[in-house]
């Protein structure tokens, strides 16, 4: 129950963080500062397909990086892991 306030923190500083991640890679990849967006008319289905693919993957495996190291901390600071031994995040 602790963990919660905690975790919730976390997931909304996995996700900052990994906005921040997949504009620099767009910006990388493709040289431009805005990634295109669904409703976006000019841009072709490719292009729209391959950011929300690329966006997905950044923010899964940071959420990812970001879950595991808080639940480490947690369990180093408490000797226990918040989450129930088995089952996913959801």
């Amino acid at each position: 129950m602790a963990y919660k306030p905690i975790g919730f923190a976390l997931g909304w500083t996995s996700g900052t963080v990994a906005g921040l991640a997949f504009q620099k890679t767009w910006k990388l990849i493709r040289h431009e500062d805005n990634a295109p967006d669904a409703l976006d008319r000019d841009r072709r289905w490719g292009e729209i397909l391959l950011a929300a693919a690329i966006q997905g993957a950044i923010f899964a495996v940071v959420r990812s990086a970001v879950d595991r190291a808080g639940a480490k901390a947690i369990e180093r600071s408490t000797g226990s892991w918040p989450a129930p031994d088995k089952g996913g995040r959801d």
